[in-house]
């Protein structure tokens, strides 16, 4: 049997496997008694691991969040993916850059020395997409807030300074239904309902300085073109040069476009694109729409990314990714 420690350790790792363990597989897995298990499960919760148990049939733990943050426990790839994510970071142009590079030496420090040379000698460059202008830097604050209030569909109240303005008249006061927080050319936007204009509005995120608190939640409108891709593609491209104050043209002139889930964060996606439409669907969860020559081509873009996607539409695309899958299962398997 192992020993406390190691079976602690062991246990924590299986609870951040999965969502709900039932307590026998967790016995079984750790080779003891689910007595056994219940005593660590107390042992880690004494540590600020929020387990909760959860009755039924199959009766377990699950690990919850908590109001703090505990240790965490990372194998070795998850490590040095982590280590890179936090390089790589530092182009996000959300603000963060201080806190990643202080957060990769956290990490670092805490490593074991395998993994320390391996990160130390995989140093990893990260080099933004030349633009027409530099793409303004937007406060990490800023984004979180804005993102709050999408997800809660909460009114929120902020000073706007437009475009072009910024010594002239000064910022104005703006009462908004938050619907979208999306990313084109580089930069991030909010695409909102304008309460005091009713019309739909598309906001620099870097020209926002949110007030608090926010107002009281709403009923969502439906976005003209049905979706926010299509929203801001044709709302871009009907303005040369909006897009992102320096640069003209969009995936919505390319003659195949397509959308896809990626289960990669909006920040992350962006970075790599200056001609789509990425929509925040989550921390880990975004909707990209993109633009190419031909099917096959778009379809080989979209896998660039390396991480599981959902194609949304339209049926071209579908075919196009399932033709490179059959060829490069074939390539991989050796056959022609």
């Amino acid at each position: 049997m192992q020993k406390t420690s190691a079976r602690l350790l062991s246990l924590l790792s299986l609870l951040q496997a999965r969502r709900d363990w039932p307590g026998a597989l967790l016995a079984d897995r750790l080779e003891v008694s689910p007595r056994t298990v219940r005593r660590d499960v107390d042992r880690l919760r004494e540590l600020g691991y929020p387990i909760v148990a959860f009755k039924g049939p199959d009766g377990g733990y699950r690990l919850d969040a908590g109001t703090e943050l505990p240790p965490l426990l990372f194998d070795d790839e998850q490590a040095v993916a982590l280590a890179i994510a936090l390089q790589i970071a530092t182009t996000s142009g959300a603000g963060i850059e201080e806190a990643a590079a202080r957060a990769l030496t956290t990490v670092r420090q805490v490593m074991p020395a395998r993994l320390r040379h391996r990160i130390d000698t995989l140093q990893v460059t990260a080099v933004e997409r030349p633009a027409f202008r530099p793409n303004p830097r937007v406060d990490s604050g800023v984004i979180m807030t804005l993102s709050a209030a999408v997800h809660a569909r909460e009114v929120l109240r902020f000073d706007h300074t437009p475009v072009g303005d910024k010594d002239r008249t000064g910022p104005s006061e703006r009462r908004v239904q938050p619907h979208h927080l999306v990313t084109w050319g580089g930069r991030w936007y909010l695409v909102a309902w304008d309460l005091d204009r009713e019309d739909w509005r598309t906001f620099r995120a870097d020209r926002i300085t949110p007030r608090t608190p926010t107002g009281p939640r709403f009923t969502p409108r439906e976005l003209p073109g049905g979706n926010v891709a299509a929203f801001v593609t044709s709302k871009f491209n009907s303005s040369p040069g909006s897009a992102a104050s320096g640069g003209s043209g969009g995936s919505g002139d390319w003659p195949c476009r397509g959308e896809v889930i990626l289960d990669l964060p909006a920040a992350t996606v962006s970075r790599h694109t200056r001609d789509a439409v990425v929509e925040e669907l989550g921390p880990d969860r975004c909707r990209l729409i993109l633009g190419s020559w031909s099917w096959p081509g778009l379809a080989a873009a979209i896998g660039r990314f390396d991480a599981d996607f959902e194609v949304v539409g339209p049926a071209e695309l579908k075919d196009a990714v399932a033709r490179l899958a059959r060829r490069y299962a074939d390539a991989a398997n050796g056959s022609h």
